[in-house]
């Protein structure tokens, strides 16, 4: 079983750095990151917190919840993305859909835009309200 301290250290280990170097950026003592490695002790929240961040990893995946690597969005980004309205024309002349590294055309990014909205009203269909 791949351990939270396993996955600590490849992490560090894959970005080239000592353990002094990681326990320093994180604000944490050598030995503790030792420990955690090792997986002689645990690392608390906010520890797991700055690895997290630091790495771009999610806390889950260093706690062997999962194997995806990615971090959710930053508050700002998740903020911008749920406030697009991908119907608006102008956000579809300033931002280029693209799939399989090509972009897309307009009327492809319209067809794609109709596939998730009718995608999504057969899953969550619109309740009705009583007159």
């Amino acid at each position: 079983m791949i351990t939270c301290g396993i996955r600590i250290a490849a992490l560090r280990e894959k970005r080239g750095l000592t353990q002094e170097d990681l326990a320093a950026k994180i604000g944490i003592s050598r030995a503790s990151l030792s420990h955690y490695e090792k997986s002689r002790r645990e690392p608390d929240y906010h520890t797991l917190s700055r690895l997290a961040d630091f790495f771009h990893v999610t806390v889950d995946y260093l706690l062997g919840r999962t194997e995806h690597l990615s971090a959710a969005a930053s508050p700002g980004v998740r903020d911008f993305s749920e406030s697009l309205e991908l119907s608006d024309e102008q956000l579809l002349d300033k931002f280029a859909l693209t799939i399989d590294g090509r972009k897309l055309t307009a009327e492809e990014s319209k067809r794609f835009i109709s596939f998730i909205r009718a995608d999504r009203a057969k899953k969550n269909p619109p309740t009705s309200t009583p007159s």
